[in-house]
């Protein structure tokens, strides 16, 4: 049977993945754009439509520190941020990971101050690339229920047992409306079990959670939590998979589109990749050699499935919506640029750094950035596309 789909705010859609995935404990502190999303989720929780407990905090700061606690004292729990208030959670994101807590979180990507932008771009999140969390991107509404749904069963499989951001571009995504098709909850249920914590506190039986780590054991502590994260790649791809025949659709850890084999790549995160998959439709079908690449799985990054989806390109056009300050190109590009180190195939890579504080990107530009790489005509470290109008 066809399922309906609905027409809804893609933040009111998440609210309602995070209800069919039965979360158990949310604490939340609104900040644009992803308050939606817990406001949401505080009236299911009012109405009993939801079973959990919801928790109001003075902060961002205070919200991760109730989602720790909650998480070890066995609870499945969820929030959500953006922006400044990522930034207030830093000193908390490291302790989740370490700790080794299975929350899930949406980061509603907004722009860092200053000056004060509530606009979209990556900048949020790429400043905290090193958190030790698993990083996913979604394109779309539909993406973002779904992999927020996935997003718990990754967290929780016990050879994991690390938090996963869920990232969704703010606005672009967050206040849209789109058609989602919603799974019965006797399918969510199915894809994804009660969560079974592998240790928590407990009166009965204490334990010591987040004790001095003296160099002794500082790291070794370290080494294992990134052992953990990269080994959480394998789990990814599993759940991915079971999504897609959960819930009929085809997700990976890097996906493609456009001319098969292309000299020319895009390489894409998030909302702006659709625009791109446009600019690139037009351009094959104007006998120009370009396809696409979209990575979904941010961190661990997927190295081996990059390569292969790259196999054969010449150039990869790298659209960065953050910058590195200091630095000679974004993070995107300086995260593939040590994936292909050393590698005499190697492809060229040209990072265009676009849509920082919300910048307009149409179609059309993502035309005009490959011309102009065809003929060389872009910056061999990064160009900061869009300023005053122009390509600078």
């Amino acid at each position: 049977m066809l399922k309906k789909r609905v027409g809804i705010e893609v933040s009111l859609a998440v609210a309602e993945a995070v209800k069919l995935a039965r979360a158990q404990v949310v604490s939340a502190y609104p900040i644009t754009p992803q308050t939606h999303i817990v406001e949401e989720l505080s009236t299911y929780v009012a109405n009993g439509e939801l079973d959990a407990e919801f928790i109001p905090v003075e902060s961002e700061h205070s919200a991760m520190s109730a989602a720790v606690g909650a998480s070890a004292a066995g609870a499945r729990v969820y929030t959500a941020t953006s922006s400044q208030g990522l930034a207030l959670m830093h000193e908390i994101l490291f302790i989740t990971s370490a700790q080794r807590l299975p929350i899930v979180m949406t980061v509603a990507n907004r722009s860092l101050s200053g000056p004060i932008s509530i606009w979209n771009d990556h900048s949020d999140i790429m400043a905290e690339r090193d958190i030790g969390w698993v990083q996913l991107f979604v394109e779309d509404g539909q993406e973002s229920t779904e992999l927020t749904i996935a997003a718990f069963k990754i967290a929780e499989d016990h050879r994991v047992l690390l938090p996963v951001a869920v990232n969704m571009d703010g606005f672009i995504l967050t206040h849209m409306i789109e058609p989602v098709v919603f799974p019965e909850q006797s399918e969510v249920d199915a894809f994804l079990p009660p969560y079974a914590p592998a240790l928590r506190l407990d009166p009965a039986k204490p334990v010591t959670m987040g004790p001095v780590g003296v160099p002794e054991v500082y790291m070794e502590a370290k080494k294992q939590c990134e052992q953990a994260l990269l080994d959480s790649k394998t789990v990814v791809k599993e759940v991915l998979g079971e999504v897609n025949t959960a819930f009929g659709r085809k997700y990976d850890l890097v996906e493609t589109n456009g001319r098969k084999k292309a000299k020319t790549l895009f390489v894409t995160m998030g909302s702006l990749g659709e625009s791109v998959w446009s600019a690139v439709d037009a351009l094959n079908e104007d006998g120009e050699d370009v396809g696409q690449v979209r990575i979904r799985l941010w961190r661990p990054f997927p190295v081996q499935e990059f390569k292969r989806a790259c196999k054969g390109a010449k150039r990869l056009i790298v659209i960065d919506r953050a910058m590195s300050p200091g630095s000679i190109c974004g993070p995107v590009a300086q995260e593939l640029k040590n994936v292909f180190y050393g590698d005499k195939n190697a492809p060229e890579i040209i990072d265009v750094v676009a849509g920082l504080g919300g910048r307009d990107v149409p179609v059309a530009d993502f035309k005009e950035m490959y011309r102009l790489a065809k003929k060389g005509k872009l910056d061999k470290t990064y160009t900061l596309w869009g300023v005053d109008g122009n390509a600078d």
